[in-house]
């Protein structure tokens, strides 16, 4: 019978770790915060809610004695949350920084089966077909808002380094800042028609040598101008670009464009672009909007950095779990007589487990709050540079955003939670002959 029961409340515990997590894990905010209230109402108004909160006052109160004791617990989750901000922050800053130069107004057409620029070729005649489509908007002239361009990657020395790293040089014309309004020189000019003159994004000239404006490059076996310099608050600050026919003739692509942006009449007329495109049997390409299309290419590198700081941050939250559960044993021992004194005069199991519990969580929350502070001091904003597309580095900022701060602070409640389930039941178990005896 001994042993059922021990299985049977063994059972319980992990249902109840189960429901919680998943519960914490997949219920929207406002189910929290309402979880939340009627659990203040409940100590408000109930009688084990009210011993349950006097409990905690106690408690909370000798915090101070036990200041070593508690910086294990605020120390550990802060670590936890610090390293999992950080490394979300990276994923978000990342994919922000792709998927910002996307937007539904605009299309980008490749050649069928290209899963990035630099995979498609599209020829003059498709390029031509291409910018007749009637779903094209028009500039005062009447030309077709579509910039036809190509895509390469050159290799140039980076700030600070001794190896070469890849950057993108696209070609374009002057349709391309028509069809890009958010692109603005900040420096010198653009370049000249028919002159190996480059305009470089900040990102790119943060991270390769050589890159400010008055000064020539090596692009292989060429010299290249720096004319300018431009931002856009997206991918497009890590490129250089140039003259497309300049660049084509340079690494010999002839005629050819990797791809077209589109400027459509609006949103709507997305759909019937693409119809339109499908339905021409000299096209072999395939149309997405701009936002659709760098949502994807930000898809993998975004996952697989969110992978790693889960990965991470789960194993240091072991620690921390271990860290708490000591600590909050040690505390229940250390109140063995104060807890059975409590429970002699009345009060039951309920309030003591809920008021060892609501220590923990404290001082989780102080650990969470000071780990995502520590991780928005230092990381937001933060310049880092990856590869995009496997072929050219990106220059992107960490971005520490109030969603990833929240989830930082989830992570520190659920480690409190666990790390303080064990101890609570333990203090409300304790027999209180045996500990009044023992102190």
């Amino acid at each position: 019978m001994k042993l059922l029961k021990s299985f049977l409340r063994g059972s319980a515990l992990v249902v109840v770790l189960i429901v919680f997590l998943g519960a914490w894990i997949f219920l929207p905010w406002p189910a929290l915060l309402g979880a939340a209230v009627l659990f203040a109402l409940w100590m408000l108004l109930t009688r084990s809610g009210r011993q349950a909160a006097s409990v905690t006052q106690v408690g909370v109160s000798t915090l101070g004695q036990r200041l070593g004791a508690s910086s294990v617990i605020i120390v550990g989750i802060a670590g936890v949350v610090g390293v999992l901000v950080a490394l979300l922050a990276m994923a978000e800053g990342y994919r922000q920084t792709v998927t910002a130069a996307g937007n539904d107004e605009t299309a980008i057409v490749l050649r069928g089966g290209s899963a990035a620029e630099l995979m498609s070729v599209l020829s003059r005649d498709q390029i031509n077909a291409i910018e007749r489509a009637p779903e094209i908007a028009r500039d005062k002239d009447s030309r077709p808002m579509a910039s036809a361009e190509l895509v390469v990657a050159a290799n140039l020395p980076r700030v600070g380094g001794k190896d070469d790293g890849s950057v993108t040089l696209r070609g374009v014309g002057d349709m391309a800042w028509t069809v890009r309004p958010n692109l603005k020189l900040v420096e010198g000019r653009r370049f000249e028609t028919g002159r190996r003159e480059l305009v470089v994004g900040k990102g790119a000239r943060k991270q390769f040598q050589g890159l400010e404006v008055g000064k020539d490059v090596r692009l292989g076996n060429q010299t290249w101008s720096v004319v300018g310099v431009f931002e856009s608050g997206d991918g497009m600050e890590s490129e250089m670009w140039a003259d497309a026919e300049v660049v084509a003739t340079t690494y010999r692509r002839g005629s050819s464009r990797a791809s077209v942006f589109a400027q459509l009449t609006d949103a709507k007329a997305f759909k019937a672009f693409k119809a339109t495109l499908k339905a021409d049997p000299r096209l072999q390409v395939e149309a997405d909007t701009t936002r659709g299309y760098f949502g994807k290419q930000s898809e993998g590198i975004t996952k697989v950095l969110r992978i790693i700081g889960i990965i991470v941050g789960s194993i240091m939250a072991i620690g921390a779990i271990f860290g708490a559960l000591n600590t909050m044993f040690a505390t229940v021992a250390a109140r063995a007589r104060e807890i059975a004194t409590l429970r002699a005069i009345g009060f039951r199991g309920t309030p003591v487990v809920v008021a060892v519990m609501l220590e923990t969580m404290l001082l989780a929350a102080l650990g969470g709050a000071l780990g995502g502070l520590l991780a928005w001091l230092v990381f937001n904003g933060y310049t880092a540079s990856t590869l995009a597309g496997g072929v050219a580095q990106l220059s992107f900022e960490f971005k520490v955003t109030p969603a990833l701060l929240w989830e930082g602070l989830k992570w520190a409640l659920a480690i409190g939670f666990i790390g303080g389930l064990f101890p609570a039941l333990r203090a409300s178990t304790l027999p209180v002959t045996d500990a009044l005896r023992a102190a």
